[in-house]
């Protein structure tokens, strides 16, 4: 491979940039005892999010996705307090993102199988759970 960067893996971004750090903000805030403000959390996961996507690689991106992904299951499972709205949007952004990946040359969408599998299972749990305050 060249020196150059491959950037390909870009062109799926807009949502997930657009998307993610709200949520996912949201997500590790509940899951802390002690935060900081949402605007700040949600800040954070922003210039995070760019960081990955000016000066990483898709590696480091599906990295980031699989932190994602491991938040929604636990807020799903109950293992992990949160907003059940939240990890059902980052789910299905994630989710959508992981399919698209089949277009790209590369191992990438091999690479998520794992959480494209845990996230259908995720999505179909938050769509069809009961709202947080109603356990049945």
């Amino acid at each position: 491979m060249s020196g150059r960067r491959n950037l390909i893996w870009l062109g799926l971004t807009p949502e997930p940039e657009r998307e993610l750090p709200a949520t996912v903000a949201a997500l590790r805030t509940a899951a802390r005892r002690t935060a900081p403000a949402p605007e700040e959390a949600a800040e954070a996961e922003r210039r995070r999010v760019e960081r990955l996507i000016l000066h990483g690689t898709q590696r480091g991106w599906l990295r980031y996705l699989a932190e994602v992904t491991g938040l929604v299951t636990a807020v799903a499972g109950r293992e992990s307090p949160g907003d059940r709205r939240a990890a059902l949007r980052a789910a299905e952004v994630v989710l959508d993102h992981h399919r698209m990946l089949i277009g790209l040359p590369g191992p990438g969408y091999d690479r998520t199988a794992a959480d494209r599998r845990a996230l259908e299972r995720v999505v179909r749990a938050l769509r069809t759970a009961p709202p947080d305050g109603d356990r049945g």
